[in-house]
């Protein structure tokens, strides 16, 4: 039976809550939340792009910490606050997925904190 194993990385700056970075299970990484905050010094992107680009960032150096990359995801479930950042928010998500796109769900939802914009949370494969 695989183990569990907690992946974190300094590389991006985590806030307090109770949560791993991401959980690593036999050849398996779930990847928590990650909202449009710059990697590294924590700051709120301006706007959907820039707060999405931010997230998919943040997924990116987890995944690497993990042994794995964007390449080998396999699903991301999504959560955007405005129905009307749809189209920013799949411009840049294109960027980061331009073929061989993952499995997604997208969901509107109401963070309760009106600077965020954006959260994707991803599971991928690690290749052994």
């Amino acid at each position: 039976m695989p183990k569990k194993e907690i992946i974190s990385t300094d590389a991006i700056t985590s806030g307090n809550a109770p949560l791993s970075q991401g959980v690593r299970y036999g050849n398996l990484v779930f990847v928590a939340g990650c909202t449009g905050r710059h990697p590294t010094d924590n700051s709120v992107g301006a706007d959907i792009r820039e707060q999405t680009r931010y997230a998919l960032q943040r997924i990116s150096a987890i995944l690497e910490a993990s042994g794995s990359s964007l390449d080998q995801v396999l699903t991301n479930t999504c959560y955007v606050t405005n129905r009307e950042d749809l189209p920013g928010f799949n411009e840049v998500y294109a960027e980061f997925f331009p073929a061989d796109r993952p499995a997604r769900t997208t969901v509107v939802v109401n963070f309760g904190a009106p600077d965020n914009l954006v959260e994707i949370t991803s599971t991928a494969a690690i290749s052994e």
